[in-house]
């Protein structure tokens, strides 16, 4: 007895949410490289801004923007280190080629900033976190129903192997440059592990 539409509609549902949560396994761990303010940001303000995916010219320029902004913030975190201060609270700087700028110049009395100087492997580390957050976001159901709505039908094979590649290649690139900053997004340290931290960077 030959299958009907209904059976075969059932099936092709069943599939595609089948795929969305092997996507939204993969994407979980992707998530976890990424600065946790911006994700948050991102996964709050993107469904409103494309009217969770029913979205118009003007609701696409809104997410467009969005992501650009917070692949700029990926990017930006992955420049900025801590230190704890001679006030004993966490403080924010971004890295130059000379040391840490810290935010509060004041409280950085007994913290060798030159330590916090910028290298080679923070570029590598804002490349890896642009790259991660742009298929976490284009991936994200609410861009694809709002950008390229058939992607999800048409492109199945590549919408369940993209993540876990781009997830093994991070992995395999962190333990090349391991990260030992803690800016912006990021969890911070005390002062005994930040220096600790920056002088093993040094070394």
């Amino acid at each position: 007895m030959a299958p009907t539409s209904s059976s075969r509609s059932k099936s092709n549902a069943s599939k595609l949410q089948g795929i969305r949560d092997g996507t939204f396994a993969s994407l979980g761990n992707l998530v976890k490289l990424l600065p946790t303010g911006t994700v948050f940001m991102f996964q709050f303000l993107n469904p409103v801004l494309t009217n969770n995916g029913h979205c118009h010219t003007f609701n696409k320029y809104l997410s467009g923007f969005l992501i650009g902004a917070c692949g700029f913030s990926c990017a930006f975190s992955c420049f900025t280190d801590s230190f704890t201060g001679s006030d004993g609270m966490i403080h924010y700087g971004i890295t130059t080629a000379k040391g840490l700028w810290p935010s509060s110049a004041e409280y950085s009395g007994s913290v060798d900033l030159s330590k916090y100087k910028l290298r080679a492997g923070d570029f590598v580390h804002a490349l890896l976190s642009t790259m991660v957050f742009a298929v976490v976001s284009l991936l994200d159901p609410n861009t694809v129903e709002c950008f390229y709505p058939s992607f999800e039908s048409k492109q199945k094979v590549l919408l369940m192997a993209l993540p876990p590649v781009i997830g093994a290649a991070s992995s395999m690139v962190f333990m090349v440059y391991p990260n030992r900053r803690h800016g912006i997004g990021y969890p911070s340290y005390s002062g005994e592990s930040s220096d600790q931290s920056a002088t093993k960077e040094e070394e």
